[in-house]
């Protein structure tokens, strides 16, 4: 017994810096946050506190539930593609001469800064003075709300594929090779050595990936930012920017803490959730 308790004591010692960071940049920040939805402040007058009338006012307005629409929205776009491309790709590549190269490739746009990679793609395709609308039919991304959007998933996926295929590939070299070898030897085919065999074993990748890309999704921010400014008409205008709207351009500071607060935990339900999920799995 006392042997158990002086293991659960150190344990809980060499955890001391963890949960202090936690403390320190998760736990302090949030309670911040909290409090600072319970006031009415513009960031130059003094605070006024008004309960949570913010969160009443917050859940009438329709501009929250557009933002709420166009995260979501935004969400089933981007995470079945990042998912199922990540897993084609690094099928596709394993075992091939160039895998080393399209890994790289697919890579190096997450290395690059989002203000300079969001210029090149605004300079490339912009519908009426991008350097390649003199060669290719761009539609009016900045007119349309569904190229708005097409937009946006498509620099989110350009900049975070290559991280989603090299976590598969890990797992695909992971997978014993006498697996493989002994269902071709019982007759099995190409494709159902992968539904059967590959795909199943890939499942613990998978559930990571989507985990780390539903928590990036309901938070995305930058790539709308950048490239759209939440229009056309607040088609892309996800919960992120909302947030940075209430906050930085009409100045409703505690507002915006109540929608950052609403988001934290909305993002932290669909992780615990789905980290549920995985321990299941």
């Amino acid at each position: 017994m006392r042997g158990t308790r002086l293991r659960r004591l150190e344990h809980g010692l060499f955890a001391l810096p963890a949960l202090g960071f936690l403390g320190v940049f998760f736990f302090y920040p949030f309670l911040e946050v909290l409090r600072f939805s319970t006031w009415r402040w513009s960031g130059l007058k003094a605070p006024e506190p008004v309960g949570l009338r913010s969160y009443a006012e917050l859940f009438a307005d329709p501009l929250f539930w557009q933002s709420v629409k166009a995260t979501f929205l935004f969400t089933l776009w981007v995470l079945p593609s990042f998912l199922l491309l990540s897993i084609l790709i690094a099928l596709l590549i394993e075992g091939q001469p160039y895998e080393r190269f399209v890994k790289g490739a697919l890579f190096l746009p997450g290395l690059v800064t989002v203000g300079a990679a969001s210029t090149a793609w605004y300079t490339l395709l912009a519908p009426d003075y991008g350097a390649l609308a003199a060669f290719l039919p761009i539609p009016a991304w900045d007119q349309e709300p569904f190229w708005a959007m097409a937009m946006v998933v498509a620099f989110t996926l350009w900049r975070y594929l290559g991280y989603g295929v090299l976590v598969v590939s890990a797992h695909l070299k992971a997978i014993p090779p006498e697996l493989v070898e002994a269902a071709r030897v019982d007759g099995a085919r190409p494709f159902e050595v992968t539904r059967y065999v590959v795909l199943p074993l890939l499942r613990p990748a998978v559930l990571f990936l989507l985990v780390v890309g539903s928590v990036l999704a309901l938070q995305s921010y930058v790539a709308v930012f950048l490239l759209t400014r939440g229009g056309p008409y607040g088609a892309t205008r996800v919960l992120g920017y909302f947030v940075y709207e209430l906050g930085f351009e009409n100045f409703r500071l505690g507002y915006a803490a109540a929608a950052t607060a609403v988001l934290l935990v909305l993002t932290l339900l669909v992780a615990l959730a789905q980290g549920k999920l995985l321990e299941e799995r």
